[in-house]
């Protein structure tokens, strides 16, 4: 079953949730070939009662030990742009569509993904754009992460939020 999986890590990121619950995303998924979706919504308001969608196999939960089995089954991962569940996306060699809060103050979100973006590892967009990016995403352009250099991620992340 080709599957979402929407992970806003330990944060609060409603406007992510509801983005992607909305009518037209899921039509747009549905019409893509994914038949499930699977949320985790961490600290926020919004989790979506499984029958609240008709169109997509609706799963949603707040945390979990480990969410790597979800990730594994993914097809395609959508992820806040925290460094963590970029880096955990990213190793587990799944398809990323990183959507940026852009209503974080001093927010190095936008600098991180638009750097993993220009090296084709994931495709980045807002939550206003999110509906738009999914319909027209290819994702064939995504490139591997190299797994198992923490230090080249460590000096990447240096790289992209200007600290080095």
């Amino acid at each position: 079953m080709k599957t979402v999986f929407v992970t806003v890590g330990t944060t609060s990121f409603d406007e992510l949730i509801d983005r992607v619950t909305s009518a037209e995303a899921l039509q747009v998924l549905k019409t893509r070939g994914y038949e499930r979706l699977v949320l985790q919504v961490g600290r926020g308001a919004s989790l979506p009662a499984a029958d609240s969608c008709a169109l997509l196999r609706l799963e949603a939960f707040r945390f979990k030990d480990s969410i790597a089995e979800d990730m594994r089954q993914a097809d395609l991962v959508i992820s806040h742009a925290g460094a963590g569940s970029c880096l955990e996306a990213l190793g587990a060699g799944k398809p990323l569509l990183v959507v940026v809060n852009d209503k974080l103050m001093n927010n190095h979100q936008l600098e991180l993904a638009r750097q993993l973006r220009t090296d084709n590892h994931l495709l980045y967009c807002t939550c206003s754009t999110l509906t738009e990016t999914l319909r027209n995403m290819d994702l064939s352009v995504l490139q591997p992460f190299p797994p198992g250099q923490p230090k080249n991620f460590a000096n990447f992340l240096d790289k992209a939020l200007g600290v080095k």
